[in-house]
């Protein structure tokens, strides 16, 4: 029986910067929903787990495609062996990023895009009812996998977004039907051209029309143009090159969806007490170097909710309760000599034993002075 894969996951996120001199921050496709503000791309590569293996940062207008080159040349110098396989998200791995990959003796797992999807279903190499199945695999004479499924739940959260823009489309219709009536001088086409712009935001103006009746609109939806748009809700197509000896379409599967630990990892540092952002460094090296703290720091959480997960608490929860650890100012002549650790109690006791930390009994005074972010931010303001 063959070994089975080395695997490798990658994604890129970006993160937004304070002020406009960063040496990396640039403006590109921003994530964050901050209009004006620099950004800096970041890309990074876990084990099959989750478990970060290297961050990399890159200017902010970096496309995502331009960031996976790096990422190949670094896991064949460092991390590579036996047969390794790249799992990227839609739009990530194309044919240049195969090419390279198939260079090195890599695989890969990748999804199509909507776009990909539909050529194929026009050339017959899908069909829709194939989706309907729980999880099919069609293989194509050049040898070629592809995994299909349709995800119900996500068919279903589509048809909600789509009927709750509509109903924003309606509820603007009726205000603006109002004003019409209290403006009798009001022009019907700037109507028009005001709610058209709404459904093309709201990107519903493909299967929807706009009617005008004795200065009254309404809005009808047209049944077949929304069957056409909806036919794919919840249709992905995954691409792979790896043989079925060394992996079935339901290990296929699993391995993309395990991307979903990446963007755990993203959403952990980006939103929690890890403080990716906001970035206020400037220079290239100290902008790495934050990245690189903070994905450190991402890995010690994922460590310590794994030895803490007995003892049904959080790591912040864990983390709140070790800030009453203290320490004992040792003088001698008036001088401090060390600093004299107490003995902790039960609770903080199990904590430091789940983690493998062994407290020492004291700790040398080298003069000094820590400060915190916050605490450093209070004496700014206090200055």
């Amino acid at each position: 029986m063959e070994d089975p894969p080395v695997l490798y996951l990658y994604d890129v996120t970006s993160s937004y910067l304070e002020g406009m001199t960063n040496a990396l921050g640039a403006f590109g496709y921003n994530r964050d929903g901050k209009r004006g503000k620099k950004q800096i791309v970041l890309g990074l590569l876990c084990d099959p787990s989750g478990r970060p293996l290297s961050i990399e940062a890159f200017p902010g207008d970096t496309q995502d495609l331009k960031t996976f080159s790096s990422q190949v040349q670094k896991v064949g110098k460092r991390f590579g062996q036996g047969d390794v396989v790249f799992v990227g998200d839609r739009g990530m791995i194309k044919g240049p990023q195969v090419e390279e990959l198939t260079s090195h003796g890599f695989h890969y797992i990748s999804a199509l895009s909507k776009p990909q999807i539909e050529s194929l279903l026009v050339k017959g190499v899908f069909q829709m009812s194939l989706f309907d199945e729980p999880l099919t695999e069609v293989i194509t004479q050049d040898g070629q996998r592809y995994v299909l499924r349709r995800n119900p739940v996500r068919v279903q959260e589509i048809a909600l977004s789509r009927q709750d823009k509509l109903t924003s489309l309606d509820k603007a219709i009726h205000q603006y039907n109002q004003y019409l009536k209290e403006h009798r001088r009001a022009k019907v086409e700037v109507g028009r051209r005001t709610l058209q712009g709404k459904a093309q935001k709201l990107r519903i103006s493909e299967w929807i029309s706009l009617d005008v009746n004795d200065r009254v609109f309404s809005v009808r939806v047209n049944a077949e143009a929304l069957a056409e748009v909806s036919k794919l809700d919840g249709c992905y197509a995954l691409k792979t090159d790896l043989s079925t000896v060394l992996a079935d379409k339901e290990t296929i599967h699993d391995r993309y969806k395990d991307l979903a630990l990446v963007e755990k990892a993203f959403r952990t540092c980006k939103t929690v007490h890890l403080e990716m952002r906001p970035i206020h460094v400037r220079l290239e090296d100290r902008t790495r170097a934050h990245a690189f703290v903070v994905m450190l720091a991402y890995r010690l959480t994922q460590e310590l909710a794994k030895r803490w997960s007995h003892l049904n608490l959080t790591v912040q929860e864990g983390i709140n309760q070790l800030t009453t650890l203290c320490s004992q100012e040792v003088l001698i002549h008036g001088k401090p000599q060390c600093h004299k650790i107490p003995q902790p109690d039960e609770a903080i006791k199990r904590l430091l034993d789940a983690a493998g930390v062994r407290l020492p009994d004291a700790l040398p005074n080298k003069g000094v002075r820590v400060t915190t972010k916050r605490k450093l931010q209070k004496r700014r303001t206090s200055a």
